[in-house]
């Protein structure tokens, strides 16, 4: 692609100089005489590079670089400037100009100058194609799978929250994706180009969780040859994760209530404070409620860290996951270990729906995982899983519902009742409410409290269904 430079300046002579210079290099040159021509130019012409003379007629070059920069223009701005306005120059550094000349200027000086912006460019380039690429690598590592109801609630709220530069803390057992939905959050944020850094309480050990976190100077302690930077200014202008903040010793939960609040920390061994701009998400299984009452986690730092809380369900809680999940890293591994077209049995999906996952994702993930290793046909079976025993889910009250409504269904066609639900719906409201009776004692006030309807309902529904729970208090 040809690099399209436009030269600014009041002088013929240097306008006729420079296009033959930047034509010579194979670039792509517009001429502006003055200040309204190149501000023209630069408004309808996708420049790389932009040579503007500081004082033109109609706009000068600090003007033109202040509006370009504003409209969002990425071109390398270039000034040329007299001796007596190296004031204004270093005003227009200030403001983003990629470098000056000064007149009058040797040629070659300026061609230095612009090849600089040129490689300038081509490096812009590289960074932007391996940001995309590294973009779209973590828009696959962090691919949230799952349709329940349950993680369709988590998905709405952290997509109302990703834009609001607030700190957000996730809550789930381990295994249930705190991380991953803390990356989503984070890649759908306006400091997605920024870093993301994530560090684990609860793997480092406590007397080094300081330094990692804050970092340290040169001298701070026995082996610290060279000042390094801690996790909180590795994240600067991105977002800082913390995992499984809840086994956090409580000083340095005092620590980090300070960096929080006040965007700044000292290293260890540090006199001068180190100011960061950082999102904080942090992350536990724990129950800090719990922890604050046992004197273990400082409420203060738990107000300022539950600015907006998201909660994960647990793998079991997921209804109709489990299958969708197993699918997904079945293809997935198929593809990382050549393994053909294996497919799962249905005898191996019932058992993956049966078993109650208390590694949840994670452990769902290593077990399809060793099926398609461990696998010697093409059919996975509930062998090659090899599930453990005596972890079956519990069957849920909609399961056994299902479960003795289904061969009705199943030999129920559309014509032979048309008003299924009518036919349906007395068998299940009866046994209810005579159950909740003979609970109450045959209280209809406690019943209709407890079934949370209207009272005059309740009596209504016993009529209708004619329920008969001995002698029924009114």
């Amino acid at each position: 692609m040809t690099t399209r430079v436009l030269i600014a300046d009041d002088d013929e002579s240097i306008l006729w100089v420079l296009e033959k210079l930047l034509a010579e290099k194979g670039l792509d040159v517009i001429k502006a005489k003055d200040g309204r021509e190149a501000g023209e130019a630069l408004a309808k012409n996708p420049v790389s590079i932009a040579v503007l003379d500081i004082n033109m007629p109609g706009k000068d070059g600090l003007r033109l670089l202040t509006e370009a920069k504003e409209a969002g223009s990425t071109a390398s701005f270039i000034i040329m400037t007299a001796e007596s306005s190296m004031k204004n120059t270093l005003e227009a550094m200030k403001l983003g100009a990629f470098d000056y000349v000064t007149k009058p200027f040797d040629l070659n000086e300026l061609e230095i100058v612009v090849e600089r912006a040129i490689e300038n460019l081509k490096l812009k380039e590289k960074v932007t194609a391996l940001k995309e690429r590294l973009r779209e690598s973590l828009e696959h590592e962090t691919t949230f799978i799952g349709k329940s109801k349950a993680v369709e609630e988590v998905f709405k709220k952290a997509g109302k929250v990703a834009a609001k530069d607030v700190t957000v803390l996730i809550l789930g057992e381990s295994g249930t994706g705190k991380e991953l939905l803390a990356r989503l959050i984070h890649m759908n944020s306006p400091r997605a180009d920024g870093p993301f850094i994530a560090v684990n309480s609860a793997a480092v050990p406590r007397d080094l969780m300081e330094s990692e976190l804050f970092g340290f100077e040169k001298g701070a302690f026995t082996g610290a040859v060279e000042a390094k930077k801690g996790k909180f200014e590795l994240a600067e202008g991105g977002t800082l994760f913390l995992d499984e903040v809840g086994d956090m010793s409580l000083d340095l939960q005092a620590r980090l209530l300070r960096a929080i609040q006040e965007r700044e920390f000292y290293r260890v061994g540090g006199r001068e404070p180190v100011r960061v701009d950082v999102r904080i998400i942090a992350a536990t299984n724990q129950d800090l409620e719990k922890a604050v009452a046992e004197k273990r986690f400082r409420e203060d730092l738990l107000f300022r860290l539950n600015g907006i809380t998201l909660t994960l369900p647990p793998l079991r809680d997921r209804k109709g996951d489990v299958a969708v999940l197993a699918l997904y890293f079945l293809d997935r591994f198929r593809a990382e270990f050549g393994a053909g077209q294996r497919s799962f049995s249905p005898g191996a999906l019932d058992a993956l729906e049966a078993y109650q996952w208390p590694g949840n994702v994670r452990e769902l993930e290593n077990a399809v995982r060793r099926s398609v290793l461990m696998s010697q046909g093409v059919t996975i079976t509930p062998q090659d899983l090899n599930l453990p025993q005596g972890r079956h889910r519990k069957e849920s009250l909609e399961d056994m519902i299902s479960a003795r409504l289904k061969p009705f269904i199943d030999k129920t066609d559309h014509h032979s009742r048309q008003e299924l639900y009518a036919f349906i719906m007395p068998f299940m409201e009866r046994p209810l409410i005579k159950l909740v009776l003979e609970k109450t004692r045959g209280n209809q006030v406690q019943a209709a409290d407890m079934l949370g309807i209207n009272r005059n309902t309740l009596r209504k529904k016993i009529r209708e269904l004619n329920v008969n729970v001995g002698k029924i208090k009114e």
